[in-house]
């Protein structure tokens, strides 16, 4: 697949990740996904709104100017009320922005989540001598930053932390900058976790890589 992140903005964050590193306790690993579920209902759920509000617009306009039923018209209406509801569809399919429309906040969430876990354990995140590992994740359709800690440091990332860590983030992944978002969010833990040690020597137990999917 091709990288969303340039060799430049790959090169920046390793750089970024070493320095986090060096500065905390923590094992920290980037990923981005492009979407973390296929959400096969969104085409649907735009079908059906175009089509209610197609049938309701024909349904108004029938009712203020009657006009002659015939069987031409009835055909034309519901040729209208279908079109709209596969326009809206398949704008689902090449706008991001329009498709999030339909689809709940907390879905996004939860599929994100369900997402970062599975990755956790696919990458054998956890495997650290301290359990300090750190997965941050970010998912590109649903806007979506998730901060997943390994036992060994969770109790140092409390939910007001990474919340305020997430809020950074997002900031910059509303507009797209997913390297300033990182390097944002790498920024955050650094102030959070800073052992006092500056740039003290460690083994670096889980590889810089950054991990770039297209997700489901």
């Amino acid at each position: 697949m091709d990288h969303f992140l340039s060799d430049n903005d790959r090169a920046l964050l390793d750089k970024a990740i070493s320095r986090a590193e060096n500065l905390t306790e923590a094992q920290i690993v980037l990923a981005t996904v492009q979407r973390s579920d296929s959400y096969a209902e969104i085409p649907w759920k735009a079908f059906a709104v175009g089509v209610s509000v197609a049938g309701l617009a024909l349904f108004l306009y029938d009712l203020f100017l009657p006009q002659w039923i015939t069987n031409l018209m009835i055909l034309l209406h519901i040729a209208l009320i279908l079109a709209a509801g596969v326009i809206l569809a398949t704008m689902t399919m090449f706008f991001s922005s329009f498709a999030r429309l339909f689809l709940p906040g907390s879905r996004k969430e939860t599929e994100t989540m369900q997402y970062a876990e599975s990755l956790f354990l696919s990458h054998e995140l956890f495997a650290t001598a301290d359990r300090k590992g750190i997965l941050l994740l970010v998912s590109r359709f649903e806007k979506q930053v998730i901060i997943l800690p390994d036992t060994g440091i969770r109790e140092s990332l409390s939910e007001e932390i990474m919340k305020r860590v997430i809020s950074r983030m997002t900031e910059n992944l509303r507009r797209n900058n997913i390297r300033i978002a990182f390097e944002e969010g790498l920024d955050e833990l650094i102030t959070e976790l800073a052992t006092g040690d500056s740039m003290k020597s460690g083994n670096n137990e889980l590889s810089n890589e950054i991990i770039e999917e297209e997700g489901k």
